[in-house]
């Protein structure tokens, strides 16, 4: 046996794959065990026993505590057929466990792989020397990759499956973004710049709150960078994605003023019983503030945790008009009352029907009694304003299917007939008129 060469090929496993040299020589002198147990033939566990010196390069193998003559080339082909298998399934327990050290203390580190192949909608990469696999609900929607390209993920979990290690590794988490900023924004890295709070819809917007703990230093100034170069590359990473970066505040209403920008808000009433935050905006940035399919409103209300419905003034009057009036009609409402609601965050009669009478008994101060009776009324009332809001509703929309059947029908010339008679009818009249006048052919 030509163990220097035996010890040349355990230093290249060990380099290559991440695992101890001493570690590899006792999975050796345990496959050496094993191939003498089979040549034989003996399941007795305490019978051989083997040392193996990795500086002189030699191997004893022994026999009940003595040396064992026969050199291991005389055991045969079996025997050196069970060597071969112990020493095969043990070096690739030892690099699953290697890599299972390594990944697991790799979780939330961006790492950059190589892609593979697409099985059944995930993504497997090949990061160092180890297989990763994207799921479908960690990937960027519309995202594709082909094989050998460059793909920069997030560890987002390493389990231990059986025969190998699941590495999972992600495109659409929230914190992908983070460490990214870590990366091309020094001062998010130094936590001179803190990123208080984040929403993100993968593929499409991403809203960052952040804030300084240096006075000096302007937080959304620095992550955007000089003619925004650091928010360029962080966006040329996902292709494309809009990340919006809003001042932090401790304010909520401020912060949600902050996180429904590039809209103007004009008022920010809150309701702390709810949760939720009714903002008015004028009506030329109604659309702005909702967002195209509602993602700037949705990713605000995620961004800063309230419930955010969006209204024009006149909505918002409206609303506090039915209200004042459904309370006033009460026996002992009074206006006050209904102010101490509205400054509260109650603006309409939905609102009172969600808080409940032990609310208004608490900031009102008024009977139990009357604090039913106003709930009570409300919800009625609130129940009509819906139906009408619903009647409302489909005699919109059917009034846009009739625009756009008509507009359908002028465009495939269904009304030409109309127009030509018309258009035949107006000549006779010019005809008849320019005769009156004198103004008829000779």
């Amino acid at each position: 046996m030509n163990t220097q060469e035996m010890m040349r090929i355990l230093d290249s496993i060990a380099r290559d794959r991440n695992i101890e040299r001493a570690v590899l020589v006792r999975d050796l002198e345990q496959a050496m065990i094993s191939a003498a147990k089979k040549y034989f033939n003996t399941l007795d566990a305490e019978e051989f026993s083997c040392a193996f010196d990795p500086i002189g390069g030699t191997m004893e193998l022994r026999r009940h505590g003595e040396p064992l003559e026969m050199p291991p080339e005389a055991f045969g082909r079996i025997a050196a057929q069970t060597f071969k298998q112990v020493m095969i399934q043990r070096f690739r327990d030892d690099e699953r466990a290697s890599i299972m050290d390594d990944f697991s203390k790799r979780v939330g580190e961006i790492v950059v792989g190589t892609a593979q192949r697409y099985e059944g909608g995930a993504l497997v990469v090949t990061i160092d020397r180890a297989e990763s696999f994207m799921p479908r609900s960690e990937q960027i929607p519309g995202e594709q990759f082909a094989p050998g390209d460059r793909v920069r993920c997030l560890i987002l979990d390493v389990k231990d499956v059986g025969s190998q290690v699941k590495i999972v590794v992600s495109r659409a988490n929230p914190d992908l973004i983070k460490k990214l900023f870590e990366v091309e924004v020094p001062e998010v890295a130094e936590h001179i710049i803190e990123i208080k709070a984040m929403a993100r819809e993968p593929g499409h917007r991403t809203k960052i709150a952040v804030a300084s703990v240096d006075s000096k230093v302007d937080a959304v100034g620095a992550c955007v960078g000089v003619r925004g170069s650091r928010i360029k590359n962080i966006v040329d990473e996902l292709n494309g994605e809009k990340i919006d970066i809003v001042r932090w505040n401790e304010s909520s209403q401020i912060l949600i003023g902050n996180a429904l920008k590039p809209a103007e808000v004009s008022e920010i009433s809150l309701c702390f019983e709810l949760g939720r935050a009714t903002v008015v905006v004028r009506d030329d940035q109604l659309s702005l503030a909702i967002g195209k399919r509602g993602q700037n409103v949705r990713l605000a209300a995620r961004l800063t945790g309230w419930d955010i419905d969006i209204l024009t003034p006149e909505e918002f009057e409206k609303g506090l008009d039915i209200m004042s009036t459904t309370l006033l009609s009460v026996p002992g409402g009074e206006q006050a009352m209904v102010d101490r609601l509205a400054a509260l965050g109650m603006v309409s009669v939905f609102d009172i029907e969600e808080v409940g009478a032990d609310v208004l008994v608490a900031e009102l101060e008024i009977a139990d009694d009357l604090a039913s009776q106003m709930v009570q009324v409300c919800a009625v009332r609130a129940k009509e304003v819906a139906e009408q809001q619903q009647k409302d509703k489909e005699a919109s929309e059917r009034r846009k299917r009739e625009d756009e059947e008509t507009a359908r029908r002028l465009f495939m010339g269904e009304g030409e007939g109309e127009d030509s008679t018309a258009a035949a009818s107006t000549t006779d009249s010019d005809s008849r008129a320019a005769d009156i006048l004198g103004g008829g052919p000779a």
